[in-house]
């Protein structure tokens, strides 16, 4: 069965894409007889796409070349894949020492995507799978990332957000949650205990990036049954490390 595009998206993106292939700069009517669209139809194209940002006018001849928009979001895909490839070799070295689960996760508008994820030996039948989106006020991965953005930001991820419980576990009021927040900011780890599913235990530590934003975080996921205190000290260092070597990788300096 054939999807139903919608034509005015599909035009935009024509438009978009007349710049990979044509010159750095065009006019509408350029733009017009190459797609072989009627001026006052580009008009509207090329205004929309201008207050969005994704084209700039020059107001000298008054063509259009490609905006900082496209810049921001090719670098945040490259950014992704880029993270994931620097951190696969650390994350496989994790799972042999840990025999548990690593998770790899960026932030993206108020919430954690799952961009790697390597099963330990004693694989865990868990929420998680690359591509899929998760909370981040009750997630290990999600508070160490929280805990590293500014003041207003925090502020308002947390107001915006119905903070829904998980289980009974999950932390529901903002001040605790900020409080929590503070602590991970001082020891540089957090621990999601059993907040998102019963039973399951998680040490997270943030990835920083080479402007100090913490842009990722890693975490080790497995049974609390299993995870006896000798073991969580050791997930801990072991993560704060693997955290490390990879924020390093991405250019950040302490």
């Amino acid at each position: 069965m054939t999807e139903r595009l919608i034509q005015s998206i599909e035009r935009a993106a024509d438009v978009l894409e007349l710049f990979l292939s044509t010159d750095q700069y065009l006019s509408v009517k350029e733009i017009s007889d190459r797609l072989g669209l009627s001026k006052s139809t580009v008009h509207g194209i090329i205004k929309t796409l201008e207050v969005r940002g994704y084209l700039k006018q020059n107001p000298a001849d008054q063509k259009y070349k490609l905006g900082m928009k496209l810049f921001e979001l090719g670098n945040q895909v490259s950014q992704q894949i880029n993270i994931a490839e620097i951190a696969r070799p650390v994350i496989k070295e994790l799972v042999q020492s840990m025999q548990e689960t690593v998770h790899l996760v960026v932030y993206e508008n108020g919430e954690v995507i799952y961009v790697e994820k390597l099963d330990g030996p004693r694989a865990l039948r868990i929420y998680s799978h690359i591509g899929k989106r998760a909370p981040i006020h009750c997630t290990g991965v999600g508070k160490a990332i929280l805990a590293h953005l500014d003041d207003a930001k925090v502020e308002e991820l947390l107001s915006n957000n119905d903070l829904k419980p998980f289980t009974e576990h999950t932390m529901t009021e903002k001040q605790k949650v900020k409080q929590q927040l503070e602590n991970i900011r001082e020891r540089g780890y957090a621990v999601d205990d059993e907040e998102i599913e019963l039973g399951l235990q998680c040490v997270a530590a943030p990835i920083f990036d080479h402007q100090g934003k913490a842009v990722a975080a890693i975490s080790c996921a497995a049974p609390k049954i299993r995870l006896d205190q000798e073991k969580l000290n050791q997930a801990i260092n072991e993560i704060k490390e693997a955290a490390f070597r990879i924020s390093a990788s991405l250019g950040y300096k302490t």
